[in-house]
């Protein structure tokens, strides 16, 4: 299974990651979506999971809930937007990340991509930064990886381009 995985699009949809994303099973989205067009535009392209974020409205909180919890191959994954960091989890998240820990624990919110394996918890740790134009980033960012089995592999950081250079066709 082939992932594209994306967060804080802020309710824009970079055109490159269509074909980033080409080869992917599945594209999941670590919130702050922006708008149910984004959502429904990505559902549109690939089978789509996604949590939502603290600026997303009504609209995507109705359809889309604060963390997923799924089975993936044999990896157990959560989702959900503001989950902090290893050694600094969100206190909505902290009971769970200790007492049962996923596989994978992805979150969004940071703007800043980051990939490690928590020691201490036992996971791999993925934020994949932020895939829009707006925030406080420098530079627009995606992940792409695979899942056989209990195996999470060819884990990819893809740079979009610099946030404040975006060309919005």
């Amino acid at each position: 299974m082939k992932i594209g995985l994306i967060s804080d699009t802020h309710g824009w949809i970079h055109p490159r990651l269509y074909d980033h994303f080409a080869d992917c099973d599945e594209i999941w989205h670590a919130g702050d979506i922006g708008s149910i067009e984004v959502a429904d535009a990505l559902a549109a392209f690939k089978p789509f999971r996604a949590v939502y974020g603290n600026i997303d409205n009504a609209i995507v909180r109705n359809v889309y809930k604060e963390h997923l919890i799924f089975q993936a191959g044999e990896v157990r994954v959560w989702m959900t937007h503001i989950g902090g960091t290893p050694g600094h989890y969100n206190h909505s998240v902290k009971p769970g990340i200790y007492d049962n820990p996923p596989d994978l624990f992805i979150c969004g919110h940071s703007h800043i991509a980051k990939v490690m394996y928590d020691k201490k918890a036992g996971f791999l740790y993925v934020n994949p930064g932020a895939a829009g134009y707006n925030g406080f980033h420098k530079y627009m960012t995606a992940i792409r990886f695979q899942i056989d089995g209990k195996k999470i592999h060819d884990m990819e950081l893809i740079e979009l381009g610099e946030r404040g250079k975006a060309v919005i066709w």
